[in-house]
């Protein structure tokens, strides 16, 4: 058989574009070009007088390096300016960092017990120092990372919240609520961490799930002296489940108001019977 080059007998499309992408190669000489040329500073210029178009940066955490959460939030964010800016509004971007809380604390506090030391010795205007020092140096490396992605934005003027003067601006307006009278002290439960001695945030709290023993359990009315009572059960709540078959009496709190119920209704999941009548307390009925 003759080998035959059918290659020269089709009609394929011809392009001066490589083979291979080679984009760790070629992206940061784009972005070397793009920061030549200016670019972002010539499409705030070239948007001059357009509709503004705001998209508020929700500021990722100044304690580590950026992950593919903190990487994939720009990117989509990026994508959203870009399109709102070709489609002609002036999308000035200002990106932001969280610097404040327990997480930036605790890694201080960590440095400081690798040390041998500890923060309760350290004076509180060093300490916090070195926690602004720290969240300084996380700044700065999530920020070359973020330009690295190509993401374009106002980095040479970014807003972060240890700023003097943001924090400035937050007693100011806290300032306001109180003159306005919307300010008041009240109770409220929170979560306390003994070891930082300071509250803690809904998102630094981490729930353990476990499996509860406690069981609801009826107690037929076998005899009562009230006529209401009889084939009704009372209903009893306990987290000791394995003190059942030696239970020989059931309290009722002399304060308390109790009364007889029919179930209407049952979810299809519950133990319970339509029609059957329970004893339990009056606030609990529904």
């Amino acid at each position: 058989m003759v080998d035959t080059d059918y290659k020269a007998t089709l009609f394929l499309p011809r392009t001066d574009f490589p083979m291979k992408a080679g984009l760790p190669a070629r992206e940061p000489k784009l972005l070397a070009r793009w920061e030549k040329i200016r670019l972002w500073p010539r499409l705030r210029e070239a948007a001059k007088g357009r509709e503004k178009f705001i998209l508020h940066d929700g500021p990722p955490y100044a304690n580590g390096p950026i992950h593919i959460g903190t990487a994939m939030n720009k990117i989509l964010k990026d994508m959203v300016n870009r399109s709102r800016q070709m489609m002609g509004y002036d999308a000035h971007f200002i990106p932001g960092w969280d610097c404040h809380g327990l997480p930036i604390e605790w890694q201080v506090e960590q440095e400081y017990r690798r040390k041998g030391k500890s923060k309760d010795t350290v004076p509180v205007d060093q300490f916090r120092k070195e926690c602004r020092a720290y969240a300084d140096h996380w700044i700065s490396a999530q920020m070359a990372d973020f330009k690295r992605l190509a993401v374009l934005g106002a980095w040479d003027r970014p807003y972060l919240t240890m700023s003097f003067e943001a924090e400035a601006q937050i007693v100011r307006e806290m300032g306001k609520f109180l003159l306005n009278g919307g300010l008041y002290k009240g109770a409220k439960p929170v979560m306390w961490s003994p070891v930082e001695q300071t509250a803690l945030a809904e998102a630094e709290v981490e729930y353990k799930d476990i499996t509860s023993t406690a069981i609801y359990v009826r107690f037929p009315v076998i005899k009562g002296s009230n006529d209401a009572l009889e084939g009704s059960s009372i209903i009893i709540w306990t987290t000791t489940p394995w003190t059942i078959p030696g239970n020989r009496a059931i309290a009722f709190g002399a304060d308390i108001g109790y009364g007889v119920y029919e179930v209407e209704a049952v979810r299809p999941e519950s133990l319970m019977r339509q029609g059957e009548r329970v004893v339990i307390a009056e606030s609990l009925a529904q």
